[in-house]
């Protein structure tokens, strides 16, 4: 006799109806190195896509190397997907705890996720798509980012100076982030901003360094950025400056202030 199926829905969807979870499959193949192995390996990982979260990808269960896994007795509740189970991972001398977790019996709206695996990202070494290194979290199929050269001419005024003014910027946009405006190092003057100790790191641009500028005795840390070697998709940003629109005095473009 075939099992009987009840429904089991998600409790969170109907408290915040405006909440996403969707699921897709990624055509790309998908590593994990950990300790110098690489303990996932697929062709048929999905990304799962969910609100206020970045994204992840969940490996199914034949492309993770269980060998290396051990159940442990920590648990934790999604709302909106379920009782989470966890492994820790172990390779020679390295082990990550509580680094690799599953849904077991997923509410129904992400029953595709049963069977499946996901792991803590900076618990592991390397991740790689094909064959290139991803950095920080997995990528968005629907972000796009676009760099355009434009002459329109750009000017950024900060603690009362023009610290920058252009017409070769090169736009950037990217999905769901405002315009933002990369400033050859010549149109900036660069004898107001002291280099700082900042960085962060974006999966779709690369490594930024951060830039504090020094106007009339006052100091705004960390208001301009730059992508000394950004990745090829948004290589023309390379020796550009970038100022954060909302922190500045103006930023008028065209004329216009933003």
């Amino acid at each position: 006799m075939e099992p009987v199926l009840r429904p089991n829905p998600g409790p969170g969807y109907a408290a915040h109806p405006g909440y996403r979870v969707d699921l897709e499959p990624c055509p790309k193949r998908v590593r994990v190195v950990f300790a110098g192995e690489p303990i996932a390996d697929s062709l048929g990982a999905l990304i799962l896509l969910e609100s206020r979260h970045t994204p992840v990808y969940y490996f199914p269960r034949q492309d993770v190397r269980l060998d290396c896994m051990t159940r442990t007795d920590h648990h934790s509740h999604c709302p909106f997907k379920g009782e989470a189970s966890y492994w820790t991972i172990s390779v020679g001398d390295r082990t990550a705890e509580n680094a690799l977790w599953s849904y077991e019996a997923p509410y129904d709206e992400v029953a595709a996720i049963k069977d499946h695996r996901a792991f803590y990202w900076d618990r592991m070494d390397a991740w790689y798509e094909e064959d290139e290194e991803v950095f920080v979290h997995a990528r968005s199929p629907h972000v796009r980012i676009d760099v355009l050269e434009s002459h329109r001419p750009v000017r950024v005024v900060l603690g009362g100076e023009v610290i920058a003014e252009t017409s070769r910027a090169r736009f950037l946009f990217e999905t769901g982030l405002p315009v933002r405006y990369y400033i050859p190092k010549d149109d900036v003057r660069m004898e107001l901003l002291e280099r700082s100790e900042s960085r962060s790191a974006c999966p779709y641009k690369g490594s930024a360094h951060y830039f504090s500028a020094r106007i009339g005795g006052r100091v705004y840390d960390d208001i301009v950025w730059s992508y000394p070697e950004p990745l090829p998709e948004v290589a023309p940003i390379k020796d550009c400056l970038c100022f954060y629109n909302e922190r500045v005095d103006a930023l008028t473009v065209d004329g216009d202030e933003l």
